[in-house]
């Protein structure tokens, strides 16, 4: 019997090349048109895209990403690369070869599909990390492997997790991070979950993604034995004025000291590395807010990122599909 040579290719979100106005624009160009991003009808969006937001919002978005950019470059793309070496490191043994890419800017999906077809792969595993499903993430990265591989004489078996959060590997990773911080820090008065938020609307229209935040955050607070009124539930990143998933998570945090909560954990399953998201909004903006309200300890518990528990839950995942 012949063993497939397999190739898996782990899918992020993506990353500006650098901090400034102009590579964020032209990432903020690329993620913002992409019509599972914003599903207003094209000449409205294009309209609205070049006459107001990519004249402006670059102009703000650089300066939180020189916030998180350090000597490696974007969290999100190194992390993501780090991640991925140790993955490749731990089935390089089977053979498997795992590549990393990007649904916006480098590198690539198409262009690392194209590396795995010179490789001559037989079997092809698309991993988005993603743990929750949503169309505005996991779908458009369905998309981008669907265009590309549309292109091929000889398309190999293809393989594509949609989502990953009822894996009792990753909720017990999370919990397992969230009971380190508090070993190290100290649990503080409540824990926060926060996912990136959608509209609301996309719920309507038959996305899954708010259900899968729900059961998500449940069943990491029953791997930690919590009760009720220790975590809550919110989200993040809310963009326009239409109404986005609640409760929002700067809301909160404003309100919460005058609850009589001073002291949060804050923690993100949603994201599988550390990122602008995590590390500038929640970790330095929303902590503002929440110190500025009246709170005093808001503490962020970092992402899985490159960890040994992270590489063990991809691992594990992967082999469950073979």
């Amino acid at each position: 019997m012949t063993t497939k040579k397999t190739g898996v290719l782990l899918v992020n979100l993506g990353s500006p090349t650098e901090p400034t106005t102009a590579a964020v624009r032209r990432f903020l160009k690329e993620f913002l048109w992409d019509p599972r991003v914003v599903n207003l009808p094209r000449p409205l969006w294009w309209l609205i895209l070049h006459l107001f937001v990519l004249p402006l919002r670059p102009r703000r978005s650089f300066l939180a990403y020189r916030k998180v950019w350090d000597e490696k470059g974007s969290p999100l793309i190194y992390l993501t690369r780090q991640l991925r070496e140790k993955v490749a490191a731990r089935l390089a043994a089977q053979g498997t070869l795992v590549r990393d890419a990007m649904r916006y800017g480098e590198p690539t999906i198409a262009g690392q599909l194209l590396a795995f077809k010179g490789d001559g792969i037989d079997r092809l595993v698309i991993l988005p990390l993603y743990p929750q499903y949503s169309s505005t993430t996991t779908a458009s990265v369905f998309d981008a492997v669907a265009d590309e591989l549309s292109k091929w004489r000889h398309i190999p078996e293809v393989r594509f997790i949609s989502d990953y959060y009822r894996d009792p590997g990753y909720i017990a990773a999370v919990a397992k991070s969230i009971e380190h911080s508090w070993h190290l820090h100290g649990k503080h008065e409540l824990l926060l979950m926060s996912f990136h938020g959608l509209p609301e609307v996309l719920t309507e229209w038959g996305d899954p993604y708010f259900k899968h935040c729900e059961q998500t955050a449940a069943r990491i607070a029953k791997q930690l034995s919590l009760q009720d009124h220790e975590w809550r539930m919110v989200f993040q990143s809310r963009f326009g004025k239409t109404e986005w998933l609640k409760p929002y998570c700067l809301d909160t945090l404003q309100a919460l000291p005058g609850q009589g909560i001073k002291t949060v954990d804050i923690v993100c399953p949603g994201f599988a590395v550390d990122c602008l998201e995590t590390l500038e909004e929640i970790a330095i903006a929303n902590k503002e807010e929440f110190l500025k309200a009246g709170g005093s300890t808001c503490h962020y518990i970092p992402a899985l990122n490159d960890s040994d528990t992270h590489v063990d839950v991809l691992v594990n995942l992967l082999a469950s599909y073979d």
